[in-house]
């Protein structure tokens, strides 16, 4: 399904339920994050121009567009994860049989480096473990120990300023959800680009 450029809250639910009923990544817009993002600022800005009316049907209007809001991020952040998970699933099919398929074309520019990434990361450990594991031989990740151990320990603990979905880090770990005020523990290479997008602070 091709989706048009227009982003209303209508078509994003539509969105979302072909995501979550339909096997294979769905095509989208290529513009599509950029329309959402307009989209969303259209609707703050209804809602600040509400919040500076003072009137019993402004106050309705408030929080009527308030919940909207709230809603929409919601389905963006099920869209999200519903696709990155087929992403992953994608990537480890293809490093395994090494050949494009028909699904890759559906990617967003936006999560074609991420598909990437992770076929170089299986393809790597699948010749450095697997392989070596079949030959006889101990795997080596040509990683230092010293470094292992540094990396291990290379931990700070951050408070969340707002709330994060689950999300696949570089390790491939499973991190979140997390929420509001929360106080985690997380690897320095997360911490930053959560700490650039404004979303966390260090203790």
């Amino acid at each position: 399904m091709k989706v048009e450029n227009l982003i209303t809250y209508e078509t994003l639910y539509e969105i979302l339920r072909l995501e979550k009923f339909k096997k294979e990544l769905q095509c989208l817009n290529n513009e599509f994050y950029k329309d959402v993002i307009n989209y969303l600022k259209d609707k703050k800005n209804i809602l600040l121009s509400q919040e500076n009316k003072d009137s019993v049907f402004t106050s309705q209007s408030v929080l009527k567009t308030r919940k909207q809001i709230e809603n929409i991020h919601k389905i963006l952040r099920e869209l999200y994860e519903r696709r990155e998970s087929k992403i992953v699933q994608m990537a480890m099919f293809h490093s395994r049989i090494q050949t494009n398929t028909e699904d890759k074309r559906n990617l967003l520019k936006e999560e074609e480096e991420f598909f990437n990434n992770l076929v170089e990361l299986f393809v790597k450990y699948r010749i450095e473990v697997l392989d070596s594991i079949l030959a006889e031989k101990i795997p080596d990740l040509n990683l230092p120990k010293n470094i292992k151990t540094e990396e291990k320990h290379k931990k700070n603990i951050v408070k969340f300023l707002e709330f994060i979905p689950k999300f696949i880090g570089e390790d491939l770990n499973m991190y979140g959800p997390y929420e509001i005020n929360q106080e985690v523990e997380l690897p320095l290479k997360i911490i930053e680009i959560l700490e650039n997008t404004g979303k966390v602070e260090k203790i």
